[in-house]
């Protein structure tokens, strides 16, 4: 079986030796001392100033838009993982959708200002599957009409915009250190903020608000992360470097290999390192999409759909006419992509979608293939049918 991922895993004796130290202190959470390891590392590692480790990536947008005091109206992206969306409704804001970028898929700053209104107080921008905004253009609009702007960076661990750290944009970034991540903690998140006094805020409001044992500073919540998370980090960055240049050979013996496959993919942002996060593969038809899932799945072979549906379609929102993202979100799928992926494996892959292809449509067969292979595959993809 070869699923859409699997998180990376470091020697199990590491993970060991740092699980006997939390034994032995019996120090298991609230501001342990691997937490402030692991943060420390975490900032040496992105050259960043501040951050702060969280419970989980959705916890981290909630505690973003509060600490930002942000009321009324939200400009965001439609194409996003839901928990863009239900953070907003969640702290009592609305989402405004504003259509995404074609090539990019990221939201389209040149449909946002359409989208102001006087109850307007900030735009939540994703940055698609690590592949960042046009940062500029949106803070541009952000200083002229008095908007804050948080970046939801949850897939952007190793991304780097103009030789900086994503995380580094917006008044606030905030990231996912879930366990489907290129990095992670099990599960977790952080918050990212160039502003000492907000990140001092935000602090505050991760453990329920204290500046002491019988003191509150802010309105807090529950969004600590634990000794045994932290553990599972320190280890796995030392392994990042690893984790990204494995993913990017991946990515690109896929483009390599998928070159016939009448297919589009994200088109990359300038003045930037990408982390080669995810693989999305956007085919010709939505119909194309769910029968090539349908061979990758007859192989034990599981892609996802992913980001589908369009949150404009979310039945807690107002419904908003989003027609780029509407027809992105129905044709996507991401491949599978994970450290321990080998090359025959995406050889299996690209050969079930390019069949799939071949057979659905003939007469579009590129002349330059060997017509033996051709023939081969089709035949193949008739006997899979007829022998599920």
């Amino acid at each position: 079986m070869i699923p859409v991922t699997k998180p990376y895993l470091p020697n199990v004796h590491e993970y060991e030796d740092y699980l006997n130290s939390i034994w032995e202190r019996q120090w298991l959470t609230n501001n342990g001392p691997l937490v402030n390891e692991f943060e420390l590392k975490l900032k040496r590692y992105l050259k960043i100033q501040h951050l702060l480790f969280v419970s989980n990536g959705t916890i981290a947008l909630q505690i973003a838009i509060k600490a930002l005091d942000l009321r009324g109206e939200i400009i965001t992206t439609p194409f996003s993982y839901v928990a863009t969306s239900s953070s907003i409704v969640w702290e009592g804001c609305t989402p405004v959708y504003v259509d995404i970028d074609k090539d990019t898929f990221n939201i389209d700053p040149a449909k946002i200002e359409a989208a102001i209104t006087p109850q307007t107080s900030a735009i939540v921008a994703t940055h698609v599957f690590g592949n960042p905004c046009d940062i500029d253009a949106i803070q541009e609009i952000a200083d002229r009409y008095d908007l804050k702007v948080i970046y939801d960076a949850a897939h952007c661990f190793g991304t780097t915009y103009k030789n900086k750290s994503v995380f580094e944009y917006g008044d606030i970034s905030t990231t996912s250190f879930h366990a489907t991540k290129l990095f992670h903690t099990i599960e977790g998140g952080a918050v990212f903020t160039m502003d000492p006094e907000l990140l001092k805020k935000m602090s505050y409001m991760r453990n329920f608000g204290h500046n002491g044992p019988e003191s509150f500073a802010e309105l807090g919540i529950n969004a600590k992360n634990c000794e045994f998370h932290a553990a599972m980090g320190l280890c796995n960055l030392n392994y990042v470097d690893e984790i990204l240049e494995k993913r990017k050979s991946l990515s690109f013996y896929y483009w390599k290999h998928l070159e016939e496959l009448e297919a589009t993919y994200p088109k990359l942002n300038d003045d930037l390192d990408y982390n080669y996060a995810y693989f999305p593969v956007v085919f010709e038809s939505e119909d194309l999409m769910l029968k090539s899932l349908e061979a990758l799945a007859a192989e034990k072979i599981y892609a996802r759909r992913y980001f589908y549906p369009s949150l404009s379609s979310l039945p807690y929102v107002n419904k908003q006419f989003v027609p780029i993202c509407e027809s992105i979100a129905n044709r996507i799928v991401c491949l599978p992509l994970y450290h321990s992926l080998t090359f025959s494996d995406l050889e299996l892959i690209s050969r079930v979608l390019l069949r799939v292809q071949n057979y659905y449509k003939p007469q579009q067969l590129n002349t330059s293939r060997s017509p033996i292979l051709v023939e081969k595959e089709v035949v193949f993809e008739i006997n899979a049918h007829k022998n599920p």
